[in-house]
C-alpha cells in the first residue's frame, strides 16, 4: 500500500514496443497536433478579428475553438513525450494535471454544445426575442459559467482522487485516467464513486437533456413553419447536431472501456478508441463549422485569396 506524495510514478502499460515505427507515429500525431493548433487558431483569430462575426453564435464557437485547444494541449504534449521514451511513466502531479485537463475539456464541450443548442432554440423559435434575451453580457455569462463550473467540477474529482492509498501504479492506457486510479486504490473509495455518478449526471445527461428539449422544440417549429424557416434551422444546426454526435460517441466509446474488460480487443484498436474523442474533435470541429458557416467560410477563403 503506497501513500501518494510527490515522488510518486505511474506506468502507461498500454504502449508497446513499435521500434523504429514510432518515429513514424511520433511524426503523425505532430502533424495532427500543428494541425489543430493551426486551424483553431486561424478560426479563432478570424472570429476576434471581424466585427461582422461578433454574434452570440460565432463567440460560443470561438469558446469552442478555445477549449479545442486546451484539450489538445492536455494530451498530445505527453502522449509525444512517451511515444519517444523507452520507459512510459509519469510522475504523479503530472498525471493528475493531464487528468484536470483531459476531464476538464469535455465537460467544457458538454456545456458549451448545451450553450449553442439554446442559442439556436431562441433564434429559430423565439426571432422577435433572441437580440433582448441573448445579449452581449449573456452570452459573456454563460461562456465564463460553462468554463468556471467544469474547472470546479473536476477539480472536487481530482482532490478526492490525489489523496487515496494505493496497491499499484500501472494504469492500462496511453494517457492518465481517473477512474483507473480509482481502481488501483486500497483504501475505500465510496465517496469518489457516489460523486462520480453525480458530476458524471451533471456533466454529460444534463446537457444532454437540455439539447433534446430544445432540438425537440425546433423540430416542432420546422414542422409547422415556412420553407425559410426550414432552410434557416437546417444551415445552422446541423454542425451542431455533427458536432455534438461525433463527441456523444467518441466519450461514450471511452466510458464504455473504462468500465468494461476490454482485453480480448486488440490493444491498437483500444489505443485509438480511447484516443479519438480527444484527437478527433479538436480536428472535426474546425474543419465542420469553417466548411460550413458561410460567413466564416468566406472570410477565410478571402484570406487565402488575398495571400495568393
Amino acid at each position: 500500500m503506497t501513500n501518494f506524495t510527490e515522488d510518486s510514478y505511474f506506468i502507461l502499460d498500454a504502449y508497446f514496443d513499435a521500434g523504429p515505427t514510432k518515429y513514424l507515429f511520433f511524426l503523425l500525431l505532430l502533424s495532427l497536433y500543428s494541425l489543430i493548433i493551426c486551424a483553431n487558431v486561424l478560426l479563432i483569430v478570424v472570429i476576434c478579428v471581424n466585427r461582422s462575426l461578433h454574434e452570440p453564435m460565432y463567440m460560443f464557437l470561438c469558446s469552442l475553438f478555445v477549449n479545442e485547444l486546451y484539450g489538445s494541449t492536455g494530451l498530445f504534449p505527453l502522449l509525444l513525450l512517451q511515444i519517444l521514451s523507452d520507459v512510459h511513466t509519469v510522475s504523479a502531479p503530472l498525471c493528475f494535471l493531464q487528468i484536470f485537463c483531459v476531464y476538464s475539456y469535455g465537460s467544457v464541450e458538454f456545456y458549451n454544445l448545451a450553450i449553442m443548442s439554446y442559442d439556436r432554440y431562441l433564434a429559430i423559435c423565439c426571432p422577435l426575442q433572441y437580440n433582448t434575451r441573448m445579449t452581449s453580457n449573456t452570452v459573456s455569462v454563460l461562456i465564463a459559467v460553462s468554463w468556471i463550473y467544469a474547472l470546479l467540477l473536476v477539480a472536487v474529482t481530482v482532490s478526492l482522487s490525489s489523496p487515496l492509498q494505493l496497491c499499484g501504479n500501472i494504469i492500462n492506457k496511453v494517457y492518465c485516467d481517473n477512474y483507473a486510479i480509482v481502481k488501483l486504490a486500497c483504501s475505500d473509495t465510496t465517496l469518489n464513486n457516489i460523486y462520480g455518478l453525480i458530476s458524471t449526471a451533471f456533466t454529460i445527461f444534463v446537457p444532454l437533456t437540455l439539447i433534446f428539449f430544445t432540438y425537440m422544440r425546433i423540430l416542432k417549429v420546422c414542422f409547422s413553419g415556412s420553407k425559410q424557416t426550414r432552410q434557416k434551422a437546417v444551415s445552422t444546426c446541423t454542425p451542431h447536431l455533427a458536432s455534438l454526435l461525433n463527441f456523444s460517441f467518441g466519450a461514450c466509446f471511452e466510458v464504455l472501456q473504462s468500465r468494461f474488460n476490454m482485453n480480448t480487443v486488440p490493444n491498437i484498436l483500444r489505443i485509438l478508441i480511447s484516443l479519438y474523442w480527444l484527437i478527433c474533435q479538436p480536428l472535426f470541429n474546425p474543419v465542420l463549422y469553417g466548411l460550413k458557416m458561410s460567413k466564416i467560410y468566406d472570410i477565410c477563403k478571402s484570406l487565402l485569396y488575398w495571400k495568393v
